[in-house]
């Protein structure tokens, strides 16, 4: 297949449509003013991204399958036209439940979207260029999460927090207005079947899954309810096992995860999202109470981590060719780990180059990973699952946000408490909690990267480099 100009503006218009997702960073500034109108209690806010990402993530996978049997442009276009729809639900909600339930079709209309971008993005180009491609994707992602917050920021100061869905909508619009120039499905075989039953396993599984790691924070308030949560997330994995192995065509094959080194990249993916994202979750609030930095000069510093993942997306992409991918996921998780750990450096009085380096490390580290690993997860699956590999990759990261998410803010809420009851001021007890809990999450994926190290082939070893037929 050559290189065409129609390529690179497909490529184009798909990062327009997937730029959407990743801007929803923009919603996290506008949560004062959203509890503000409609009067809840700042807990509650936590519905606003839990109704978002459970939709999502539990659905990556089954429209990624859907995409693969009937075309991965139809479940993009689809994506398109219902996120134009659900932005606008959102910004004119009247009440919070309905703001929750339009969350809900957002957080549908965005697996449509994302679980077939990558299978889309490899498609306009050669295999061989398959790498490169990936990083290019990946770089919209960067983008988006930069743009976001200080975009957010500028609509809900003049227009309010409707302002963060309205604008998404234009843009989805846009795009599906030019998403002609994406290739056509293939045909559907004959002999392809969509496994409805495995496909609401999978969205029960992951659904109630993470709604487990979300809530383990209440565990000792409401155990029986956290322990049935559990129970339903085994009992839905160990059903969607027994089904898969039986049917023809299962949304993920499993027999995949036997290559053990390729299981430890998936966790590695998990593991440095964990502690990528202890960054832009905690990371903010350190800027502004604690470095004495202006808001403007705190938002350039907090934006180096978005811009490590901008920089290093198309870096890695094209040194793939010269790095086996493998090896650059190895770097990527070193730079996290030591970034991260640097962070937890930081005590009351670090210079502005000693806060942005570490940032910058981290995002550099985390673009290195995301775009091997989802080269070597595109190139290990068959090229007729390549929707499939692309939600698996998306599905990964998100179960690490949402576990940081979840477990670390429990974590440094804890450690503040204990700090101020033992005789702490509020600025000592902010610090070291901020530290300890960096200590934890950089941890985290040295821990893992130790334990993955006794199969060396993880990272040293050969990698797929071609997609099977």
């Amino acid at each position: 297949m050559p290189v065409t100009a129609r390529s690179y503006l497909g490529l184009l218009v798909l990062g327009l449509g997937t730029l959407v997702a990743p801007l929803d960073s923009a919603v996290n500034i506008a949560f004062p003013r959203i509890t503000g109108d409609f009067g809840v209690p700042l807990a509650d806010i936590r519905w606003v991204i839990i109704c978002y990402v459970l939709t999502h993530t539990s659905l990556m996978l089954v429209f990624g399958k859907l995409g693969d049997l009937y075309g991965h442009k139809r479940i993009f276009t689809a994506g398109l036209a219902l996120s134009v729809v659900t932005f606008s639900l959102c910004a004119i909600a009247w009440e919070f439940e309905y703001l929750l339930l339009f969350r809900v079709s957002q957080g549908v209309s965005a697996a449509l979207v994302m679980s077939c971008g990558p299978a889309i993005a490899t498609s306009l180009f050669p295999e061989e260029y398959r790498a490169r491609v990936l990083g290019a994707y990946l770089t919209m992602f960067g983008i988006g999460g930069a743009l976001g917050p200080s975009i957010g920021g500028i609509l809900v100061a003049e227009w309010d927090w409707p302002a963060v869905f309205w604008a998404r909508a234009p843009i989805a619009f846009v795009a599906l207005l030019l998403v002609f120039v994406l290739p056509n499905p293939p045909r559907r075989s004959a002999s392809s079947n969509f496994d409805s039953t495995g496909a609401v396993l999978v969205a029960a599984a992951m659904s109630s899954f993470l709604l487990t790691i979300t809530q383990l924070q209440r565990a000792e308030d409401y155990p029986i309810a956290v322990g049935l949560l559990a129970l339903t997330a085994l009992a839905a994995i160990l059903a969607y096992i027994r089904r898969a192995a039986r049917h023809p065509s299962p949304v993920i094959r499993l027999d995949v995860f036997r290559r053990i080194e390729f299981t430890f990249l998936n966790c590695g993916n998990v593991a440095i999202n964990f502690t990528g994202f202890s960054v832009l979750l905690l990371a903010p609030y350190y800027l502004a109470t604690q470095s004495g930095l202006e808001v403007g000069l705190a938002g350039v510093v907090l934006a180096m981590s978005p811009l490590g993942v901008v920089l290093a997306s198309p870096m890695g992409g094209w040194s793939m060719g010269k790095v086996a991918a493998n090896r650059l996921a190895f770097l990527g998780v070193l730079l996290v780990g030591g970034g991260t750990f640097l962070v937890g450096r930081w005590d009351g009085t670090p210079g502005i180059v000693a806060m942005a380096l570490p940032l910058l490390m981290s995002g550099v580290g985390l673009g290195l990973f995301q775009v091997a690993y989802m080269n070597i997860v595109t190139g290990t699956l068959p090229l007729s699952d390549r929707g499939v590999a692309g939600s698996l990759a998306m599905l990964t990261r998100t179960i690490g946000i949402v576990g940081a998410a979840s477990l670390l803010t429990w974590l440094f809420a804890s450690l503040e408490a204990g700090n101020t009851q033992n005789g702490e001021s509020p600025d000592q007890s902010f610090i070291h909690a901020f530290q300890l809990t960096f200590d934890f999450a950089s941890a985290v994926l040295i821990g893992f990267l130790l334990i993955s190290l006794i199969r060396p082939g993880t990272w040293f070893g050969r990698t797929t480099e071609g997609a099977q037929s």
